[in-house]
């Protein structure tokens, strides 16, 4: 499948997990004049009102149910648009579901290509503060989990802190309220901190995607390289003396591997910010343990190694 395929593939997963499962059109469809024309061939006695018996004179083809059309976003104008080059596919105001804009003025949909990454790089590597990364994020339609998500979840504890952990995406509960780690999980890493001495002001957290994915799916590679930059832009700003990763999926992402957290957990490496070289770890994933408890006594272990090396090298003032 070429490149072209696959990005409209992508393009078509997100409509499908925001809740949209058929194709839709260009043109748009008057209901209303439907209604009275169907209003009019019933007084002219050419329509049944029966549901059940046919129209008269109409083919099979004129009895199947016909689903509401919405204009933008049927497969034919998403590949003209692709072919000629434009990057955003104008969802209109009928679109409102996807996230767009209250007043009524439309959202924007973005084809997940090497562009949007490109974009998303430019402007990751223009801040210079994690508040204006924030506000950049804030402000960034390269995204569209923006378009599903009720907040951006940028993060929560103390970008002073020693020790940052990475997860994957927000859930539910952090989308609601906008912070990492505010669910279950959150209580039971709230409850790992606490058992080698640290809570949320001695830590900084956050996610490679800040936006929650509809229903909570795993994020899209294509998504994932599109967060990317603005997360290594946040380590490099906060810059840990020791960076944990949250499960394997923020793992790989950052580190570039393909193993798996039983094969990345509990060793110790080096994370490059290009900048720096800060001392990282990866351990498993909170959910992971509340649906695998016997796990908790390696991930215990995993603690207090942090624990040891939070003691061991001297703290970075930079």
């Amino acid at each position: 499948m070429d490149q072209a395929n696959r990005e409209l593939e992508a393009l078509l997963d997100f409509y499908l997990a925001s809740g949209i499962d058929c194709l839709l059109e260009t043109e748009p469809v008057d209901r209303f004049l439907e209604t009275a024309q169907l209003a009019e061939r019933r007084m002219a006695g050419q329509v049944s009102r029966t549901p059940d018996r046919p129209v008269q004179g109409a083919g099979p083809a004129a009895l199947q149910p016909q689903r509401p059309r919405m204009p933008g976003t049927d497969r034919t104008f998403l590949q003209s648009a692709h072919q000629s080059g434009q990057q955003p596919v104008s969802a209109g105001p009928a679109a409102q579901p996807l996230g767009g804009d209250p007043s009524g003025g439309g959202s924007s949909v973005v084809l997940p290509n090497e562009s949007a990454v490109e974009s998303a790089r430019d402007a990751a590597r223009n801040v210079s503060t994690l508040d204006e990364l924030r506000a950049c994020l804030d402000g960034f339609d390269g995204c569209n989990l923006r378009l599903t998500a009720k907040n951006l979840v940028f993060a929560d504890g103390n970008p002073q802190a020693r020790v940052m952990f990475v997860g994957e995406a927000p859930g539910r509960d952090e989308d609601l309220q906008g912070k990492p780690f505010v669910g279950r999980s959150g209580q039971l890493l709230d409850r790992m901190l606490k058992a080698i001495g640290l809570d949320r002001s001695d830590a900084y957290i956050a996610n490679v995607v800040p936006w929650r994915p509809p229903g909570n799916r795993t994020p899209t590679p294509q998504e994932t390289e599109i967060c990317k930059p603005f997360i290594m832009r946040q380590i490099e700003l906060v810059n840990p003396d020791i960076l944990v990763f949250l499960g394997s999926a923020s793992a790989k992402t950052l580190l570039g591997t393909q193993e798996g957290i039983r094969k990345l957990r509990g060793r110790w490496m080096k994370f490059s910010t290009g900048s720096a070289e800060i001392s990282c770890v990866a351990t498993y994933h909170p959910a992971y343990l509340l649906r695998s408890p016997l796990e908790k006594r390696q991930s215990w272990q995993d603690f207090q190694s942090i624990k040891k090396k939070l003691a061991e090298i001297p703290h970075n003032l930079s």
